[in-house]
This record gives C-alpha cells, structure tokens and sequence, in this order.
C-alpha cells in the first residue's frame, strides 16, 4: 500500500510524458553458458532441457546481461529528459515468470541482481510483461499522464519449454497489441541455440535480431539511444530507430 502511494504521488508531481518499458528477460539454466577462457571440469548438468558440460572460469550469459542491464539504466538516468520520462519494469522467466522490479520513478530504482533458474517459461514471461504494462496504462488513464507506445524487450538464448496454452496466449495478445500500435516489441535472440522462428511469431512489425557475440552492452546502449530519442519526441509522433548502428552489436 505504501509502495502505491509513493507512485501515485511520483505521477502527480511529475507530468512528463512517460514511456513505459519492460525488460522481459530468460533467466533460464542456459544463461548460464560461459564464453573466453575456461576448463571443463568432466562434469554434466542436465538444465533447460538439455545437457551441459560444467567448466570453470569464462564470462557467463547472465553476467554479461546484467552488465548490460546496469549500463541502460545508468544511461538513461544521465539523460535529463529520458530520466523523468521512462519507466521500466524487469520480468525475468525460467521455471515460473517473476516480476523483479516493477514500474517506479527511475531515480528510486536499483538494478535488481539476475539470478538463474532452469526451464523457459517464455508464454509466462511475456503474459506477466503485458499484463505490467497494461496496468501501468491504466494508473496513466487515472492520473491523466500521457505516454508513448510502450516497449517490450524480449530477451532469450533458447526454446520455451513452458505452457504450450500461456505461449500461444502471449504471442496473439502481442501481436494484437503491435498490429493495433499500441506495443512496440524488440524481440532479441542470445547465441546459436535462440530458437528465432518463435521470437519472429512475437513480431510482425519487425524481424527478431540476434546480439552477436554477447554485445549486451553495445545492444543496451543502441537501446538507451533509441529511448532518450523517444522520450524527446512530441506525443504520437513516430520515432525512426538507428537501423544502421544494429550492425554492431547484432544480426538477422
């Protein structure tokens, strides 16, 4: 209750035309795949579905994501618009969906630490990601605030292994909301095993990008960009993405 409060004042102090995103992020056993440097153990682990061999040393998927993570946020708040405009919100999924920060101003907000479960409950996710944004349109309806198309940023390194029924409903629920412009969705692909065909079901508006070489923080800064680019933009107007920066951090 003291948490609501808190927002409902934020809005009504603050009047600025907002632009509600939310980070909907795989946290499943996979994330936790290493690059560069490391031994193998002679180990297995049996995570997501699949079998893995244990190694020690390397840079994990989740360790670069949530370098990535903190850099967005710290760009945005350096912003003096996109600061008082954006509000974000992180959802993580793996064997159930949580919402790990839920919409606030973003001066009170902290980087949540990402923490790894084992399957990938992709329907879930993303069902709790829209349902958190559509709530958060409704407190902007109450408090007369305007706000810009919200984002979706939907992040995985696999297949869902979740419900079939909540995957379906996720999907027809986000492409309803895009084909009607009342969501933008950036669908992103993490290493070789990201199963794109499903990320390109979520999108009919634009192809799903895949980040080369684990380049969340070059991902993260094109998306801070593309943010503050919005966040200065005038109500209803269309903001044209930096496609040609995509190259350096991602691929079809």
């Amino acid at each position: 209750m003291n948490n609501q409060l808190v927002e409902l004042k934020d809005l009504k102090n603050n009047p600025t035309h907002r632009v509600p995103v939310c980070l909907c992020l795989d946290t499943s056993g996979s994330m936790g795949a290493v690059t560069g440097n490391f031994t193998y153990t002679g180990k297995t682990s049996f995570l997501d579905g699949k079998k893995w061999d244990l190694v020690d040393g390397g840079t994990s998927r989740i360790f670069e994501l949530q370098q990535g993570v903190s850099l967005f946020f710290e760009a945005i708040k350096e912003d003096g618009t996109a600061k008082y405009a954006a509000e974000i919100s992180i959802v993580t999924f793996d064997d159930t969906a949580k919402c790990l920060m839920d919409f606030t101003s973003l001066e009170d907000q902290r980087v949540p630490e990402l923490t790894l479960g084992d399957n990938t409950s992709m329907g879930e996710g993303v069902n709790l990601a829209l349902d958190l944004l559509e709530k958060r349109k409704q407190m902007y309806h109450q408090m007369g605030i305007t706000y810009y198309q919200p984002w979706l940023v939907l992040m995985t390194d696999g297949e869902p292994n979740g419900n079939p029924a909540e995957l379906d409903r996720a999907i027809s629920r986000t492409v309803d909301l895009v084909k009607k412009e009342k969501l933008s969705v950036f669908p992103i692909g993490i290493g070789e095993e990201a199963d794109m065909a499903m990320l390109n079901r979520f999108s009919p508006a634009r192809r799903a990008l895949k980040v080369k070489e684990l380049k969340f923080r070059e991902f993260f800064d094109w998306l801070s960009g593309s943010l503050i680019k919005a966040s200065q933009s005038g109500p209803g107007e269309k903001v044209k993405l930096d496609v040609d920066s995509i190259q350096g951090w991602g691929e079809l």
